[in-house]
């Protein structure tokens, strides 16, 4: 099911809703110039979705959500928009931040607290943005892509998409997949996919303050966000579970889907 709520300043923000009512949310939050269809895996998962109440958000400015002109650099504005969507899913919600999704959550966690959440999951995610900040570390497919992939130029960003949707995994997988995955880049307009890089904000702080449950998740041949900054966050959260995908690349959840899957079931149960 699609619908929508209002996040900050009135902007539309999509979701995608899948499971059981009245039954543990479970809220997916993407990562940079994507959209809520990366978790298709999981909303698709009849063992998550006959359990769980799945609801995968669309960050402004991507996906089905509304483009604002601004706001892309303030803590507070994604904060909000997380916050309207914990409204809609409901308390105790098991969050997963995938990539840029780990970011949005910390920045929920630096302006509400976690005492809403059930727990947090971060996968191949950065808490952290801005030069020399530890936590938001990234690889050599990101290195490489930018700034060509934040160009307005279409004959510059194209082929650095295309180039960088290939990287994101590890191994060749389907022609569908990786075609999904540019065609989120290339719908993501070229001022929205700049901004988001315009931040500097650490969060060491935030990290060691939770106190729900947390998991880590992380590819260890990820080329777009280093391991590293899940060691980063791992040595911060008091108490994070971490799990290495070994030969796998920035997307365990596509890549590993069954894998990964028997994880968040055994995570949220807890």
């Amino acid at each position: 099911m699609k619908t929508e709520v209002v996040g900050y300043g009135g902007t539309r923000i999509g979701l995608w809703v899948e499971g059981a009512e009245n039954t543990r949310p479970i809220v997916f939050v993407h990562g940079w110039a994507q959209s809520s269809r990366a978790w298709a895996p999981q909303l698709a998962d009849p063992s998550l979705s006959e359990r769980f109440r799945l609801v995968a958000m669309d960050l402004r400015g991507h996906g089905d959500s509304e483009v604002p002109s601004a706001g892309y650099d303030d803590p507070r504005v994604w904060a909000e928009d997380l916050a309207s969507v914990l409204d809609f899913a409901g308390d105790d919600a098991i969050v997963v931040g995938w990539s840029y999704g780990g970011l949005v959550i910390a920045d929920y966690l630096r302006v509400h607290g976690s005492a809403r959440l059930g727990g947090v999951v971060l996968v191949g995610a950065i808490t952290e943005i801005g030069k020399n900040r530890p936590g938001g570390k990234v690889g050599p497919a990101m290195r490489e892509a930018i700034p060509a992939v934040l160009s307005d130029d279409p004959a510059v960003a194209i082929p650095a998409l295309v180039q960088f949707s290939a990287g994101m995994t590890a191994s060749p997988v389907s022609g569908t997949l990786t075609q999904s995955l540019l065609g989120a880049c290339l719908s993501t307009p070229p001022a929205v996919r700049s901004a988001l890089f315009r931040r500097d904000v650490g969060s060491e702080d935030v990290l060691r303050d939770l106190d729900k449950p947390a998991l880590i998740v992380h590819g260890l041949a990820d080329a777009v966000i280093d391991p590293t900054s899940a060691e980063y966050a791992a040595g911060k959260i008091p108490g994070a579970v971490v799990r290495w995908f070994p030969e796998v690349g920035h997307l365990p959840f596509a890549e590993a889907a069954d894998e990964f899957g028997e994880l968040l079931r055994g995570f949220a149960d807890q």
